[in-house]
């Protein structure tokens, strides 16, 4: 039997499962399609995050959590906070979720989501994109959360960042268990990026790696980026015949996971303010850890 909190019911998972039978099984009084309605009005959360997938599979440990209806302000921020003073907020974006959108556009991105929270309720600005990371991938994002720290980071990103760290597993291991991979990426007019020599259009990338353990076709691989160009990690690693599990694009999407497998994990700029180190750290994702156990390690 669940535990109630302030109108919230508790339901820890003891077995493997997915979300709907376990849902079922446990709210008493509820058709099946009451029950689909408590996942679709964002009222369902795992270890608290909230989920709307019927068939989110579920792992002993977690606990699943039914909100009351009113309960907005978890709906709107679904991802943690991993840092936050009052001129920058960090989090730990989902992956399936965009940084940011397009100029005008009004879909569900980290970017909307944070800054309705933070607005409290006027309409005053309070928040601001200084790098993004794909949709795909998730990890650590850091946003300014107003006009001059925004410039301060943006006008000289690429000098005041010190460390971009990122987790992948990949669908077999690079030949050497540690490199550097260097090459100009271009992008067609389908958006697909795709590696070459220099030349008009084209930017540099570097990348950096190293094989941090194997499970059956799987590594466990732990990047380091001298550049950030888009879909970077993602075409290296393909170029190196080892393409990141559950990539359709630069892939076959296969993989041991329901997502990409690509975890910002850390991420080291100086502060502007004081010039000292910043470093914000993104928990290892646990479906990573369900195939790596030591996979903090290392990184």
């Amino acid at each position: 039997m669940g535990k109630s909190t302030a109108g919230e019911r508790r339901y820890p998972v003891t077995e493997k499962g997915y979300l709907l039978e376990f849902l079922l099984e446990r709210v008493k009084g509820k058709s099946r399609n009451a029950v689909k309605h408590l996942l679709s009005g964002r009222q369902v959360a795992v270890d608290g995050k909230i989920v709307t997938r019927f068939d989110w599979p579920l792992e002993p440990g977690e606990v699943v959590t039914i909100l009351p209806q009113g309960r907005e302000e978890q709906a709107k921020t679904p991802f943690p906070i991993l840092y936050q003073d009052r001129d920058l907020i960090a989090i730990d974006k989902p992956a399936g979720l965009l940084t940011v959108g397009h100029e005008g556009e009004r879909q569900r991105t980290a970017y909307r989501l944070l800054a309705d929270t933070l607005r409290d309720g006027s309409r005053e600005k309070k928040l601001f994109v200084v790098h993004r990371l794909d949709r795909d991938t998730s990890g650590a994002v850091l946003f300014a959360r107003n006009e001059e720290m925004k410039r301060a980071l943006q006008e000289d990103w690429d000098s005041l960042v010190k460390e971009r760290i990122y987790l992948a597993v990949t669908v077999g291991a690079p030949e050497r268990e540690e490199g550097v991979v260097r090459s100009w990426l271009r992008e067609t007019s389908t958006r697909v990026v795709y590696s070459g020599g220099p030349g008009s259009g084209a930017k540099e990338a570097i990348t950096r790696y190293k094989v941090l353990a194997r499970s059956g076709e799987y590594a466990l691989v732990r990047v380091a980026l001298d550049t950030g160009r888009k879909n970077q990690i993602r075409v290296h690693m393909a170029d190196l015949g080892c393409p990141v599990a559950g990539d359709k694009k630069y892939g076959d999407g296969s993989g041991p996971m329901d997502r990409l497998a690509l975890h910002a994990v850390r991420l080291t700029v100086t502060d502007p303010r004081t010039g000292a180190p910043l470093t914000v750290t993104a928990p290892v994702p646990k479906p990573f850890l369900r195939l790596f156990p030591n996979a903090e390690k290392g990184i």
